[in-house]
């Protein structure tokens, strides 16, 4: 709902209010946006199978118990079974682009904000000033059990906010979607300042994680490795009476929890049948072999070596055709889109290339099924939500070696480095060649999605830790 019609905020008997902080509209197209959209839209859908559900997870590793409780914020006792815990989720975000807050199942309270464009520095500036007090008010109004903070921004602005009188007593958590290395030395200072009075944080990858412990030992005087982050206890000498005893460091590490991200609710079903039919609509033959792209126009997915990768295997003599979606944002990036294109079909002619652009969710799950195997070309990617869509799709992924792709991926045969494409080269002609190794592939990564990204892990894995930050077990 907006500011001007919101919802009761009396929550249901037994629930608890969890708030996401953003500085984008959450209908603004980007990962950040649709991962707090997909997690908001889970918990909610979720609630009673999920949450109650007597297949969750087992939790003894968060150490979560039904047992009697303090409220951080009033002092009172209470019982808590962590098993019947319902969240109600909100989200704080700008003004919505081309959505009503009344389009989605969760609510949503809307600020005034100018456009928050990178190459702005004054709007930045406005924006981050008005975000503080819009925080501050619209925190106050909700009164959450726990403050969700869903990038980098709506961090540092947060930690301002706090300053404010009322605020601090708020537990809160950051979930960082980028990489500890691909933050300016100032950021990533003030992001610890901030979170040293977290409750921790949340990583997609256990690469990003080992990269912030890293950090930590470093800043924490090359301290000894500590599990999990935890705070080293040490031996003292009590002065009274000599005896020796425990404390705990005045030193506090950071806590971080890795839960990998996630995709849309319209993966979650594999449909047999369906590739026939995809491949059918677009006239793909069974001997087709697909190699697909696809994503949005940025600087991370380096869309410019597409071509020179397409150019290396006609090189190599594999025969494939090319099924490309491009979604475009800002005016250039028609003409970027248009560049692709050509490259592509300068090497193997229009005929064989598939081009599509601007696909919705629903859309973009059936492109998959038409794909032999998914290639990504990106230089920078701290998780890569796409190698999941197309796992999620019994499709084979091929990816460049780079920061989070190596761990989501998890198959060393399926990662090259752009300055040896051979390697690249000969996998895809293995796959085109070899109709055993492709059907191992499918299986490898269709189980992987199983096992490690479905939305019904990620939402456990996050009610889980929310519930142990609410009862101070973390």
């Amino acid at each position: 709902m907006s500011e001007t019609g919101v919802k009761n905020n009396n929550k249901p008997d037994g629930s608890r209010k969890v708030v996401y902080l953003m500085e984008y509209p959450i209908d603004l197209p980007g990962g950040g946006q649709m991962s707090t959209r997909t997690l908001c839209e889970g918990i909610i859908a979720g609630a009673e199978e999920m949450i109650r559900s007597e297949e969750r997870p087992d939790r003894r590793d968060l150490k979560i118990t039904p047992k009697r409780t303090v409220c951080r914020q009033t002092g009172a006792e209470e019982m808590h079974d962590p098993e019947r815990t319902i969240w109600e989720p909100v989200v704080i975000c700008p003004a919505l682009l081309t959505h009503k807050a009344e389009d989605y199942p969760f609510r949503i309270l809307e600020y005034k904000a100018l456009e928050n464009r990178e190459d702005a520095l004054i709007p930045r500036l406005i924006n981050f000033a008005g975000r503080i007090r819009h925080f501050a008010r619209l925190i106050r109004q909700e009164k959450p059990d726990l403050i969700h903070v869903s990038m980098s921004e709506s961090l540092l602005t947060y930690g301002f906010s706090r300053l404010l009188p009322g605020l601090s007593k708020y537990p809160f958590i950051y979930t960082d979607r980028g990489l500890c290395y691909g933050y300016r030395r100032h950021t990533k200072l003030l992001m610890r300042a901030i979170l040293k009075r977290s409750e921790g944080m949340i990583c997609t990858t256990q690469y990003n994680k080992n990269l912030w412990v890293k950090e930590e030992m470093i800043r924490s005087e090359k301290r000894p490795d500590r599990h999990d982050l935890k705070i080293m206890p040490k031996r003292t000498i009590c002065k009274q009476i000599g005896a020796e005893k425990m404390i705990r460091s005045e030193k506090r590490l950071l806590n971080i929890t890795v839960i990998p991200n996630t995709i849309s609710e319209v993966f979650s079903r594999y449909e047999e049948g369906k590739r026939e039919l995809m491949r059918k609509r677009f006239g793909l033959s069974k001997e087709d072999f697909v190699i697909g792209f696809a994503g949005r126009i940025s600087e991370e997915k380096d869309w410019g070596f597409v071509p020179v990768l397409v150019k290396a295997l006609k090189e190599a003599g594999v025969s494939f055709k090319v099924a490309l979606v491009i979604s475009v944002y800002e005016k250039q990036d028609t003409a970027i889109a248009a560049e692709i294109r050509k490259g592509i079909t300068d090497s193997i002619g229009g005929d064989a290339l598939i081009y599509m652009q601007d696909l919705s969710q629903e859309e973009i799950s059936d492109y998959y099924y038409m794909l032999d195997v998914f290639v990504m070309s990106s230089m920078f990617e701290s998780f890569g939500k796409a190698a999941v869509e197309a796992m999620s799709r019994k499709c084979p992924v091929v990816s460049t070696s780079v920061g989070g792709l190596k761990e989501v991926v998890g198959k060393e045969e399926n990662l090259y480095t752009k300055n040896d494409l051979s390697r690249f080269t000969d996998r895809i002609k293995r796959l085109s060649e070899d109709k055993d190794e492709l059907e191992r592939d499918r299986e490898f990564f269709y189980q992987r999605y199983l096992d490690n990204y479905t939305l019904k892990k990620h939402i456990q894995k996050h009610v889980a830790l929310y519930d142990d930050i609410v009862e101070g077990n973390t």
